[in-house]
């Protein structure tokens, strides 16, 4: 790998970690909110970061740039119990792997023994659950057998949806503040921070193939180490972009790590883990490969999670009410 693409590399890694501090991608505070509140714009707002990855799998794919995709697998018994287990342990952990990346960047330290607890939860999954896993479908990916004009199409449409609001901040005539300092402000609200996570992930799956901090976690877990110095320096600017967004925002507070929250920490990312064994996969890899790639299996334990999620989320409302 050359410098020049490292580097490029590290800066979209880590300002996807900034993203991931100013967007709305936690899957357990999505159904938080759609239960407390009654409103889903953090579950949309994950949903459309998934369209705008299946619409830049379109474009790859249009201009020869599609590097390979997960594989789809089969959906069994197992699938369903490694999307609950996956569920409860993001419910126990307080958030999903995702808003791990964002607690840890506003100096929730507790979290950083999530990724600890997933890596933990892999190797025993590898060694105790590894003959469960679902088959791999033979079929590929729709992505693969689109017509190039449906990519360019989509790419008319995806260009419309971010610089019609751009050009709204930038000419609208009830700004209050500078072009600039409302350009900025507009980027980074939660909707449009969950579009630039979709973005950047989009131009590292073109460059490195399919990129998701669990699946490099889950690769080690299983033994494969390939470009590990590389990859774990992408690890380090995704962590580091959310401290730094964090920061930012004004949401930085650093909190002393209690051994009560690094166990319950440890444990939500170990049953994460194990979950994502038996799937394969874990939400940040379903929300931004698979379900893009339509794979029934994404759209099924996504589903599942959180159903698992909410129900957490009832119980434990219901006994501290």
């Amino acid at each position: 790998m050359s410098i020049i693409l490292l580097l490029c590399g590290v800066a979209l890694v880590a300002t996807m970690g900034y993203a991931v501090q100013r967007g709305a991608t936690c899957t357990v505070a999505a159904m938080d909110e759609l239960l407390r509140d009654r409103r889903a714009t953090r579950m949309l707002a994950l949903l459309e970061a998934s369209m705008w990855v299946a619409g830049g799998l379109l474009i790859g794919n249009a201009l020869g740039l599609m590097p390979p995709m997960p594989a789809g697998y089969a959906i069994t018994v197992w699938t369903i119990v490694g999307a609950a287990v996956l569920g409860l342990g993001a419910a126990v952990n307080g958030a999903c792997v995702f808003g791990a990346v964002a607690k840890f960047g506003s100096g929730n330290w507790v979290y950083a023994a999530t990724p600890i607890g997933f890596y933990f939860g892999c190797v025993v999954g590898q060694a105790s659950l590894a003959h469960m896993i679902p088959q791999k479908l033979a079929q590929s990916s729709w992505a693969f057998h689109t017509p190039p004009w449906l990519a360019f199409a989509v790419a008319t449409l995806m260009a419309w949806r971010i610089l019609r609001p751009l050009w709204r901040t930038w000419y609208g005539p009830s700004a209050q503040q500078s072009r600039t300092s409302a350009l900025i402000g507009k980027v980074w609200q939660p909707h449009a921070a969950t579009q630039v996570i979709a973005i950047t992930f989009l131009f590292t799956l073109w460059l490195f193939g399919a990129w998701a901090y669990t699946d490099v976690l889950a690769e080690w877990a299983r033994g494969r180490f390939t470009n590990t110095a590389e990859r774990g320096l992408l690890l380090v600017a995704l962590w580091a972009g959310a401290a730094l967004g964090g920061w930012t925002a004004g949401r930085f507070r650093s909190q002393r790590a209690d051994v009560a929250g690094v166990v319950r920490c440890l444990l939500g990312g170990t049953l994460m883990g194990a979950g994502s064994v038996l799937i394969p996969g874990s939400n940040d890899g379903l929300i931004l490969t698979g379900i893009p790639l339509l794979w029934p299996h994404a759209w099924v334990s996504l589903a599942v999670m959180c159903v698992m999620i909410a129900i957490y989320l009832m119980v434990v409302a219901k006994k501290t009410s």
